[in-house]
């Protein structure tokens, strides 16, 4: 999915002229340039003044002439005589980097990695300030790749149309969805067609939401996206960059770059704002058992104005059953491995992740999460889990029939109610990859043990 290199190499020509003509450094621009395209003597000659120079600074952009040129041998010279390390591929120079954020790069690696950028795709170039203001951000710049998609090629689905239940014979039984209600207002989105997409901007209920699915980390949150102090709703899309094999979303209005875990902006005009999305809870589950729930639903017909293979089991295929990752990051894999799923909640004074295995022998889980209680209820094979604030209160039984005080209580979409009629509401969560939860909260996430 890469641009041929010919084809870049000639913008990089082009870039390198504005560039100097612009008063940024061209004795370090001209050098990248000959360790990527130039004559094997000019390739030397640059490696060996980037080496006697004997500064960190020019490590991102080494880093970046391997993911645009490939581990050539003078590069990965130059890197290591750098580094002190032996890296031979770009993922183990993506992950050096990650781990050393007290690195600062060179000033002519901006300018490289706009015109890379811009020589994929130009559209890229209107989500950056130039020149980039690194501090602005709150993500590192030189962390932020290409995800080999074109911006906004990844269509997001905006107010798509919907079929209700018995006209939906393109489903199988076993497909998963993701159920949302709110208000009374049901709905099914497959996973079939959202990996194609990764993007639903939706009312639903009355209320404006978004939900970002990240399928490199397993992961589909539903945002809240009308803030009390606009005028109007964020509108997002999927920018085709990605930041530790997260998507970066985008917002339509301000060109602002947000990290779809977190539901924060990171770069643009809305960086430090200090705004944080709502999340609302959102249900994967298979579609037999969501139209048993919810017969009267609404599910997305597969008219969506894209030409897509959506047949089950296409899309993202052999990610899915990998076990590795697509994209460099680092992971903490002595707990969990980097893709076992994770249910996860944050609210006001922590977060904790409950591995989707543990449900298949304690579909039931009493437990505590920051300053609330909660119960758990779950099941492993649909990856299904919904959380409620319990209270005081203590539960038990399977996925399907939950015992509590007074006898047996009803589990919906945005409470547990109790046989008097006492509610327990819902709490948000949602499923992910272990990587992606470890690595976007870490040690502010708590990790479910089990209790026996």
């Amino acid at each position: 999915m890469f641009q041929p290199l010919f084809k870049f190499c000639a913008t990089m020509m082009i870039a390198l002229t504005l560039s100097t003509a612009a008063g940024a450094e061209p004795d370090m621009l001209a050098l990248s340039k000959d360790i990527l395209i130039g004559t094997e003597a000019e390739r030397q000659a640059a490696a060996e003044t980037i080496i006697e120079r004997d500064d960190p600074d020019m490590i991102p952009s080494l880093v970046l002439l391997m993911r645009i040129g490939g581990a050539h041998v003078v590069t990965q010279r130059t890197l290591n005589a750098l580094t002190g390390e032996d890296i031979t591929t770009w993922r183990e120079a993506m992950h050096y980097q990650e781990a050393h954020p007290d690195i600062v790069p060179h000033p002519s690696y901006y300018d490289l990695k706009l015109w890379y950028w811009g020589g994929i795709d130009r559209d890229f170039l209107t989500l950056f300030e130039t020149p980039i203001n690194r501090d602005a951000m709150r993500i590192r710049f030189e962390e932020i790749t290409w995800g080999g998609a074109l911006f906004d090629d990844i269509p997001s689905l905006d107010n798509p149309r919907l079929i209700g239940a018995k006209d939906a014979d393109y489903m199988l039984d076993t497909d998963l969805v993701f159920g949302v209600s709110i208000n009374g207002d049901t709905r099914a989105y497959p996973l079939r067609i959202m990996g194609w997409h990764e993007m639903f901007n939706e009312v639903i209920g009355g209320v404006s939401v978004a939900l970002a699915y990240c399928t490199l980390c397993g992961a589909g949150i539903l945002f809240e996206t009308h803030l009390d102090d606009r005028a109007e709703p964020f509108i997002f899309g999927s920018s085709g960059l990605l930041y530790r094999s997260n998507k970066l979303m985008f917002d339509r209005q301000t060109q602002s770059l947000w990290n779809q875990f977190t539901g924060e902006p990171v770069s643009g005009p809305l960086a430090r704002s200090g705004i944080r999305l709502k999340i609302r809870p959102v249900t994967i589950t298979s579609w037999a058992d969501w139209r048993e729930e919810h017969p009267d639903t609404k599910v997305l017909s597969l008219e969506t104005g894209h030409f897509r293979n959506y047949d089950s089991g296409i899309v993202y295929k052999e990610y899915f059953a990998s076990p590795d990752l697509m994209f460099p990051t680092l992971t903490d894999q002595t707990r969990l491995l980097q893709k076992d799923h994770v249910y996860g909640i944050r609210v006001a004074g922590g977060a904790k992740a409950w591995p989707l295995e543990v449900f298949a022998e304690e579909p039931v889980i009493n437990d505590q999460v920051g300053l609330s209680n909660v119960v758990l209820i779950g099941d492993a094979n649909t990856q299904t889990v919904r959380a409620y604030d319990r209270g005081d209160l203590v539960f038990s039984g399977t996925a399907e029939t939950i015992s509590g005080p007074g006898g047996s209580w009803k589990i919906s979409e945005d409470a547990l109610i109790g046989p008097d009629g006492t509610r327990l509401s819902r709490m948000p969560g949602h499923i992910s990859y272990w990587f992606a939860w470890d690595g976007y909260l870490g040690a502010e996430s708590a990790l479910y043990e089990g209790t026996r």
